[in-house]
């Protein structure tokens, strides 16, 4: 099941995704005599959600072909971030081996090390499919690229094992985790020790920096997120060609490092890391009029232009 929010006329709502056409949720619901509460949000019909048992029902009936008439095609939707008000937002750095090395570190085993979690403003930096990122004017020389599969967190969780960690997970996304790999503010100022890791944080908050969707896949039809291809494009140019196989911490064990010091609620959002291909190794950075789609395997094409601030 894949499940997205489009403008439906003027207002937000759920629908059944593809890349040809969209199912409006509603429709369906309609005509299979099914009460659903009216909501713009994916997660009550999600794994997890209050109303899975109804989710996992409608979507059989599309399959099927129930809600064809109502169908709209994807083209012509705009689509709409498909978690818009996570209370958290929490990425990963430095989770595939190979990109630590392009970057020029050693990629350690995972028995030696553990994951790097770093933060976004969700409120300003979310962006909608298909909407522009905008390229900061105080720093537009070396925004980076980085497609990430990001866990749609289901049920509240903490302390839980490896072992069980996915039974809390509603399902996957995609991320472009947008990076400015040489934001430096005042640069007249006098060098401090933790300079370096502050600019690179802080170039990963310039507002738009985080696109997501298309859409959101159940975790019962993701059963291995570690299976799973990933695929950056800029302007039809292959730059990222890469698998959640290559993962240093995978899904499950990520759920439980964050959540053996954080308690993780329903909606929260974890984007699990690059593989290699960024722009930074490359020499290659976005600039005004590129097009970036970053797409990963039973998800969907998650995909972006970039204009001038």
């Amino acid at each position: 099941m894949r499940l997205c929010r489009f403008l439906q006329g003027e207002a937000p709502a759920v629908g059944f995704y593809s890349e040809e056409q969209i199912v409006p949720l509603s429709a369906v619901a309609k005509a299979e005599g099914i009460d659903v509460p009216e909501t713009d949000s994916l997660l009550p019909f999600l794994p997890g959600g209050e109303e899975a048992d109804a989710g996992a029902k409608l979507a059989k009936a599309v399959a099927a072909g129930v809600g064809a008439e109502a169908a709209l095609k994807t083209a012509e939707v705009t689509l709409l971030v498909p978690v818009p008000h996570p209370e958290k937002l929490l990425l990963l750095a430095g989770n595939y081996a190979k990109h630590i090395e392009e970057g020029g570190d050693k990629a350690e085993e995972r028995a030696n090390t553990f994951p790097y979690v770093f933060m976004k403003p969700p409120t300003t930096t979310l962006t909608n499919p298909g909407a522009p990122v905008t390229i900061p004017a105080v720093s537009p020389d070396h925004i980076d690229w980085e497609c990430e599969l990001a866990i749609v967190m289901g049920k509240r969780c903490k302390g839980v094992s490896e072992a069980e960690a996915l039974n809390y997970v509603a399902g996957y996304t995609v991320v472009n985790d947008i990076s400015d790999r040489q934001f430096r503010p005042n640069p007249g100022r006098v060098t401090r020790d933790r300079d370096k890791f502050f600019d690179w944080l802080h170039g990963k908050w310039h507002d738009t920096f985080c696109p997501m969707g298309p859409c959101v896949t159940s975790s019962d039809t993701i059963t291995d997120p570690q299976q799973l291809k990933l695929q950056l494009r800029v302007n039809g140019n292959i730059e990222q060609d890469s698998s959640t196989t290559e993962m240093v911490f995978p899904v499950a064990a990520v759920v439980e490092f964050i959540s053996s010091y954080v308690t993780l609620e329903p909606g929260d959002i974890i984007s699990t890391g690059t593989p290699a291909g960024v722009g930074k190794a490359k020499n290659k950075f976005l600039k005004p009029g590129d097009v970036a789609e970053a797409e990963i395997e039973g998800i969907g094409i998650l995909r972006n232009s970039f204009t001038a601030e």
